[in-house]
């Protein structure tokens, strides 16, 4: 009975956070996609809206996947450490994919900078 009350906990706890993340990089995002395509936001709001399902599927499917655990849970302590360990990583992937993420969105940013600058003023 444990067992299922820690994995309920942590799939809950993980998506929340997913989620969380998700809508503040998505509300905080918007604005480099926009720059990146020119002022174009209707193309931004769109990619914008994919990267956010992308995220959902990767992290959700993550933490679906990281549910087993090889030790037992027998107790509150047991849990505490099971669901520390497993949202902590969690937590550590969700940052990793915020940073990937962030580069990649700079050197778009970066590439519509210079395709600007580029343009003949006529």
């Amino acid at each position: 009975m444990i067992t299922s009350i820690t994995y309920i906990t942590y799939i809950s706890i993980s998506v929340a956070i997913t989620i969380f993340v998700s809508k503040t990089l998505s509300k905080n995002g918007e604005i480099y996609l926009i720059d990146g395509f020119n002022g174009n936001k209707e193309l931004a709001k769109s990619v914008n809206h994919m990267l956010v399902v992308g995220f959902y599927l990767l992290n959700i499917g993550f933490v679906l996947l990281r549910l087993k655990t090889n030790s037992l849970i027998i107790d509150i302590e047991s849990m505490i450490v099971y669901l520390s360990y497993s949202i902590g990583f969690v937590l550590i992937v969700l940052g990793a994919f915020h940073f990937f993420n962030m580069i990649i969105i700079h050197k778009f940013r970066e590439s519509g900078l210079r395709k600007t600058a580029q343009k003949p003023l006529i």
